[in-house]
């Protein structure tokens, strides 16, 4: 038998805003989290950008200082938003062996190792933190997260680029539907505005270079669109059955109706032009959520501002709805978020859980003249979704060729 599965509690930390709700009507009124680098550092390297999405609140106004000492940036940003979330659950007391942490990144501690790579040359071996690997690891930010809650059901990492926190969630939903957890917490996380990231992605081309205009540079489906902008923070849902909520008298945001997940097998870096996985994703997120295509009122789309991407994840959609594509209202977020990489998904999946509960579609910014190559519904200000129930899809795909889709259902009793 299938279990409903809802989201009971969100959080995030983001260039919008430090909590959830600051993020969300941040978006709404359209306001961008893109700024030029003001650290000494972005003026050492020579960089082709000098221009990100840092978190608009920083951990250390926020965090204990013992854990920013012992955290690095990208488990810092999901403590934040895991215990946000988790507030805004409820934080019930359960039995936390039935509790368990299902988060993501695409990089991990890159600061942390960096910064040890520099003191090891300067410095030498002896002055390497003792902490240096277990901050550094991937799995660092799930490990703070589970033993910050005392989940003990399990604390497992998904590593798949920028795909990674929506397969996070799509796991999340399958963990729940095979009883090995009552509750999950679902997300993602990055931190990695650093000179090596700014400087291979621009090496790769794949960055904006509006250093006149940053807030102005991720323009998603713009015929100017010239690459995205790096972004970071983090955000977190709180999953779980519906019989389990209710149990409880939680709130409901919405339902977690399905999730797909595929592979390119294409090329490490570089989607398929035809978007032949995408579409298998997302078919795959409607079958699991007993949905058809004409089901779908709302889309979040994955949107990175590239001129490749943008047009390949439209030819997916095309592929998946024809050319009713054209009259669903589509979001691309990243115009005011950036790229958060391995946590995009997580938050983008957040802004949908709250599109679909407040029947709005976030305006996409930026867009002042759209691709002719791209004839989607795009709407520039907040879109009313209607009074009737709504199912919308999260888009995310990753370098590697990771396609992952989670399918979201406004929560009608």
């Amino acid at each position: 038998m299938t279990k409903r599965i809802v989201v009971t509690g969100i959080g995030a930390s983001t260039p919008l805003g430090g909590t959830a709700p600051e993020t969300w009507q941040a978006l709404l009124a359209k306001e961008s989290g893109a700024n030029t680098l003001t650290h000494e550092w972005a003026g050492m390297y020579d960089l082709p950008v000098n221009f990100a999405m840092e978190a608009k609140v920083r951990p250390s106004e926020v965090l204990e200082r013992v854990e920013t000492k012992r955290l690095d940036p990208n488990s810092q940003f999901a403590l934040i938003s895991a215990r946000e979330a988790w507030k805004d659950a409820g934080a019930p007391d359960i039995d936390k062996t039935r509790l368990g942490v299902e988060f993501s990144t695409g990089i991990g501690g890159l600061w942390t190792l960096l910064d040890a790579w520099d003191t090891l040359r300067e410095k030498g071996s002896r002055r390497v933190l003792p902490m240096t690997v277990p901050m550094l690891m991937p799995n660092a930010a799930s490990a703070a997260v589970s033993m910050d809650l005392d989940a003990r059901a399990f604390a497992r990492t998904d590593v798949s680029a920028c795909a990674s926190s929506t397969e996070a969630i799509a796991n999340a939903y399958d963990h729940l539907q095979a009883g090995y957890a009552d509750m999950i917490l679902a997300g993602g996380t990055e931190s990695c505005v650093h000179p090596i990231t700014l400087a291979s992605f621009s090496s790769m081309q794949a960055l904006s270079r509006r250093n006149d205009d940053p807030r102005a540079a991720s323009r998603p489906y713009d015929i100017d669109r010239d690459g995205f902008v790096m972004g970071e923070g983090s955000a977190t849902l709180v999953l779980e059955t519906l019989e389990h909520a209710l149990a409880r008298g939680a709130k409901i945001y919405a339902e977690i109706a399905g999730g797909g997940v595929t592979s390119d097998s294409y090329h490490i870096t570089a989607p398929d032009p035809e978007g032949r996985g995408a579409s298998r994703a997302v078919l795959a997120a409607l079958a699991q959520a007993g949905a058809t295509v004409d089901d779908v009122t709302h889309i979040n789309a994955h949107a990175t501002s590239t001129p490749v991407g943008d047009i390949a994840e439209y030819r997916a959609l095309h592929a998946v709805f024809g050319d009713r594509v054209k009259e669903i209202p589509v979001s691309a977020t990243k115009g005011a978020h950036g790229h958060l990489l391995g946590g995009t998904g997580a938050l983008e999946a957040m802004i949908t859980v709250l599109a679909v509960q407040s029947r709005t579609a976030p305006p996409t910014i930026n867009l002042d003249n759209q691709d002719p190559e791209i004839p989607l519904f795009v709407p520039t200000e907040p879109h009313a979704l209607g009074d009737a129930p709504q199912l919308a899809i999260s888009n995310s795909f990753g370098f590697g060729g990771h396609n992952a889709v989670v399918a979201i259902r406004s929560y009608d009793e």
